[in-house]
């Protein structure tokens, strides 16, 4: 495995084993999320809900690498935690390779648990500080009673050395190691099971960068070589330009457009996904934009998720909201001069690619 600090360029060719075209792994439909809020006395009640995730559509198909981005507080992580079933869904349904496991009791989970794996966010909580780290990888598979041929501690090296780490650590604990170092232990430990799913919840946001380079490199040739699909969720969009072929943009619970890497940087039609991409730290500048060349810098805050606004959610920050937003909310569909897959849900999309056109009607 690489150290390179250096970030491999992204390629606009997918690796053979990672295709939008294949099989469907996990589906998503309408899926929901809403926590209950509990006030009253002496008798607590349901005084209202935070509407943390609010029907949201999205399908990772076998082998590829899918992105889920958007600011902090927009419901990406509770998202991949209800896709791994760490969180119960409130409405909508999950599929794993057709099979509905949306309401899956422990056992019926327990086959599927090896295949779906998760990275956390935070390389230092999401490790025990009182067990080794051979514990820590090996602990899978003595859950799952996988017995790996030449046992687990062989099988434990091994995954040290996949991650770029010395086979000698096996018995270390997890303080004696950098952030770096913990977060490939994690990578690890998500390997231990041969996953068919890695979901990975901004694996690198609290990394140093030349840290964060290591780590996506890592993860980009795992994902090339071993076939793992990725759902990689961040709020850093040139990190994600490089790691993923296909995401979704995701905005106060709802996704407001998919489509693959070119497209969505190239010839992006929400606003919203316009405004990510102007306040990205370098040269990512969207063709054909309405809005003026430079930063896009919206106004106001972020409504709450308890209370967030009527149709469309982004219109009160919108500079091309009209009274139509208000009242429809606008459905996530493929609009005219889009790519193939490439859907937004926008009453009043931003310009067609040149020699294209696209009546805001049509999104309607």
């Amino acid at each position: 495995m690489t150290d390179d600090p250096t970030l491999l360029a992204p390629s606009d060719q997918a690796p053979a084993t990672a295709t939008a075209t294949g099989e469907p792994l996990l589906v998503a439909e309408q899926l929901t999320k809403h926590f209950p809020i509990m006030g009253g006395f002496p008798f607590r009640r349901q005084v209202g809900a935070v509407q943390a995730v609010d029907g949201i559509d999205l399908t990772v198909h076998a082998g590829e690498s899918f992105g889920l981005v958007g600011e902090s507080g927009c419901g990406k992580s509770t998202t991949g935690r209800l896709l791994t079933r760490l969180l119960e869904p409130t409405g909508g349904t999950i599929s794993y390779r057709g099979r509905d496991i949306t309401r899956a009791g422990r056992k019926e989970l327990a086959p599927i648990r090896s295949e779906i794996q998760m990275i956390f966010q935070d390389p230092y909580s999401s490790l025990n500080p009182r067990q080794t780290v051979g514990t820590i990888i090996g602990g899978p598979m003595e859950i799952n009673n996988v017995n790996p041929p030449g046992g687990r501690e062989k099988r434990v090296r091994e995954l040290l050395e996949i991650v770029g780490l010395n086979p000698e650590h096996y018995n270390r604990f997890p303080h004696e190691f950098s952030g770096g170092q913990r977060q490939r232990i994690g990578v690890a430990r998500a390997l231990g099971l041969e996953p068919r799913l890695i979901v990975a919840d901004e694996p690198v946001s609290a990394l140093d960068v030349s840290i964060q380079a290591q780590v996506i490199n890592l993860l980009q040739e795992l994902q090339r070589e071993l076939g793992i699909a990725f759902l990689f969720i961040a709020h850093d969009l040139a990190v994600v330009r490089h790691f993923s072929q296909r995401l979704a943009v995701m905005y106060l619970g709802r996704i407001v457009e998919v489509g693959d890497r070119q497209s969505i940087y190239q010839r992006p039609r929400h606003p919203y996904t316009h405004a990510l991409l102007s306040a990205v730290p370098e040269a990512v500048v969207p063709e054909d934009s309405e809005a003026e060349s430079g930063r896009i810098r919206l106004t106001g805050d972020v409504p709450s998720p308890i209370d967030p606004p009527s149709g469309c959610r982004f219109r009160t920050r919108c500079w091309k909201a009209q009274e139509k937003c208000a009242v429809e909310l606008p459905p996530l569909v493929q609009l005219p001069g889009n790519d193939s897959g490439h859907l937004t849900a926008c009453h009043f999309p931003e310009a067609a690619p040149a020699g294209e056109t696209a009546s805001p009607a049509a999104s309607a």
